[in-house]
């Protein structure tokens, strides 16, 4: 299709202005909006933001409205159920704007844009969404470019899937384990990596160096590779920087010149600050759409994040995916295709999580009503985003939002409402209900148990949100099993075994898989890139979190009896007098101020770097030295609690006599 035939097939969606108070209203939903989100995304030690989960990710989409009958995939059909979708969902959310596009049969099938690109918060008149003008950052959707540069190096020969990537690098990577780690560990997130969130999005600055990224604070491996699906930026990243080494070429210029010239993708770029060409094009980022516009984000992994588009831009690469392009426009030969949207890995490394859902080379396995979909979600700290193709049904949805909205999960709830409703009008379930099976029970009793996410942080202080961020699976009396909170969700979820070791979400879609070691489920996979572990004794948030408030009391204890000894003794008008120890007492209780400040700057500091904000050096040196002070305080702790006790059994043997005398008489 050309340029122009596209062209007839985009459209905006004209809003309503905003008005004075309508600004104002989100912007008192705003502020606790944001404290929320932050809270959320420390306890999940994961980062929505810059992460990509897929659609599903977040609280439990309300359903949208079912048509009274299947819809047919047509242009107006389509847009009819965009435009009674969209506007509303936006605004309930308090999203400022948003795009959609969606290609069938080898065409553009429509592209939406809705809300504005601009709310006129600032200087100037808001300007609307355009779904062809208006350009957006997709976040983690970019991974599969990376994963496209990756697979053509692969069809021409300069790359194998299967050799040790070391092969390919100019430094050393941290490696716990003897075994490879290849690119097809790194397409499917499991070369074992740790998280990383230092880093990850920065304001607006100068370009990032792709070899300085990748060697400044590698990841140390948790995992052996090919063993346990834990999503990666930084491995992602490492792909990217392989592209670049091999080529030759920059990895931002390759991608421009390989895939985003070849498929027409005029209004696309990797480039980080934007070309002078496309900056007037893009559109703002906002927490809230009452906010002011905040500032260009600087992706610190740019294969794994950086890409800026149009919704048409991506409706084209969605047609390049689907071999839905002439010679000149495709990507890879059909094979390469083929081979890239398979499942990457077998039971062989995955045992019986290979059961479930898989990571294809880039992709996520997304099906649905038992339709074959693969996609990828990305999101930055103001931009969200989603894509899905059919490879079968040669169709394809991707949707784009500039902001999160007013509540911690809102752009997911709309992004999964959103592809979850397409997905059920245009292709709905043609199959029967799965039986459950007959070892339900004995299964998951050998499940029960806590567990953590594997996409945690093990060897930085960041380790400390382990315990807050901990599953717990209940065996209950039918069978089924109840996982709290559930995976891609905020809620308690219950899941019935319909074949053994997979669990499916009772009244839902939602699938796990369970693999067994030592007579017990030691992992649980779900969502093709994501595992939870069980979690050994000593980080077990039901011991760490008692003992660490307990040790809180004790600390605030101990820093508030010299006041408050002090305010009694005045108001008792008790005299003064002065004990054995005092030095030592007092040293103590600097040091639990110093132990007290400590925790909270920690806590201050995890919270921050889960909102993916810079904690300036001086603060960290602040608090590592009220650490030590906290550390140091043990001794005249230990010097007191000695001089306390050696004081109060002289007095009870000076007092023995008078009471032994007391009791003859």
């Amino acid at each position: 299709m050309t340029t122009n035939d596209q062209a007839t097939r985009t459209d905006r969606v004209e809003p309503a202005r905003p008005g004075p108070s309508q600004r104002g209203s989100r912007s008192r939903r705003g502020i606790g909006a944001r404290i929320t989100a932050l809270v959320a995304a420390g306890l999940a030690a994961a980062a929505i933001t810059g992460c990509g989960a897929p659609a599903a990710a977040g609280a439990p989409a309300p359903p949208i409205p079912a048509p009274a009958a299947a819809g047919d995939l047509t242009e107006a059909d389509v847009n009819a159920w965009l435009d009674g979708f969209m506007p509303a969902a936006l605004e309930d959310a308090g999203i400022a704007g948003g795009a959609v596009s969606v290609v069938h049969d080898g065409e553009v099938l429509t592209a939406r844009g809705y809300g504005y690109s601009d709310t006129g918060t600032g200087d100037g008149e808001p300007r609307p969404v355009d779904p062809e003008e208006t350009l957006f950052r997709v976040g983690s959707v970019s991974k599969l470019f990376t994963a496209t540069a990756v697979m053509q190096l692969v069809e021409s020969g300069d790359l194998d899937l299967d050799a040790d990537v070391s092969e390919y690098l100019d430094f050393e990577l941290p490696r716990r384990f003897e075994g490879d780690i290849t690119l097809r560990h790194l397409l499917t997130h499991t070369a074992g990596f740790e998280e990383r969130i230092g880093g990850l999005i920065g304001s607006e600055g100068g370009t990032v160096d792709l070899r300085e990224a990748a060697t400044a604070d590698p990841p140390e491996q948790i995992f052996e590779p090919g063993t346990v699906p834990a999503y990666s930026n930084y491995g992602n990243m490492l792909a990217g920087y392989v592209v670049e080494r091999v080529s030759g070429t920059r990895f931002e210029e390759y991608v421009r010149q390989n895939i985003l010239d070849r498929t027409g993708m005029a209004s696309s770029t990797f480039e980080q600050p934007l070309p002078e060409d496309l900056r007037e094009r893009m559109s703002n980022g906002y927490a809230v759409d009452s906010d002011p516009a905040a500032p260009f984000e600087t992706i610190g992994t740019p294969p794994a994040g950086s890409l800026t588009a149009s919704a048409t831009d991506m409706a084209r690469f969605m047609q390049a995916q689907l071999g839905e392009t002439g010679p000149e426009q495709a990507l890879l030969d059909r094979e390469t295709l083929a081979l890239m949207h398979e499942p990457a890995l077998t039971s062989d490394t995955l045992g019986t999580l290979a059961d479930g859902q898989r990571m294809t080379l880039g992709f996520f396995d997304e099906s649905r009503n038992g339709r074959r979909i693969i996609g990828h979600g990305g999101d930055t700290n103001y931009f969200h985003s989603h894509l899905q193709i059919y490879p079968e049904e040669r169709t394809g949805i991707f949707v784009t939002l500039n902001g999160g909205g007013s509540a911690a999960l809102d752009s997911l709830t709309l992004r999964s409402s959103l592809l979850s409703g397409f997905a059920d009008r245009y292709f709905p379930s043609e199959g029967g209900q799965a039986q459950v099976e007959s070892t339900a029970a004995e299964h998951a009793a050998m499940a029960e148990g806590r567990y953590e996410s594997s996409r945690s942080m093990q060897s930085t202080f960041l380790s400390a949100t382990r315990a807050l961020n901990q599953t717990t699976v209940t065996a209950r009396g039918d069978g089924t099993i109840l996982i709290s909170p559930g995976p891609e969700t905020v809620h308690p979820t219950v899941y019935e075994e319909i074949a053994p070791w997979v669990w499916q979400e009772v009244g839902g879609q939602r699938i796990v898989t369970m693999r067994v070691a030592g007579g017990q489920v030691q992992e649980i996979g779900y969502a093709s890139a994501f595992t939870l572990t069980r979690v050994d004794p000593v980080h077990d948030s039901a011991v760490v979190l008692p003992i660490l408030l307990f040790s809180v009391s004790v600390l605030l204890v101990s820093l508030l009896s010299l006041p408050i000894g002090a305010i009694a003794r005045r108001c008792l008008s008790a005299p003064a007098h002065r004990r054995p120890g005092r030095v030592a007492r007092v040293l103590t209780r600097l040091c639990s101020l110093g132990a007290v400040l400590a925790l909270a700057g920690w806590a201050g500091s995890i919270v921050m770097i889960m909102g993916l904000q810079d904690v300036p050096e001086a603060a960290i040196r602040v608090i590592q030295a009220a650490q030590w002070l906290g550390v140091a305080g043990v001794l005249p702790a230990a010097v007191s609690l000695v001089v306390d006790i050696h004081r109060r059994t002289d007095f009870r043997r000076s007092r023995l006599p008078d009471i032994n005398h007391t009791a003859l008489e």
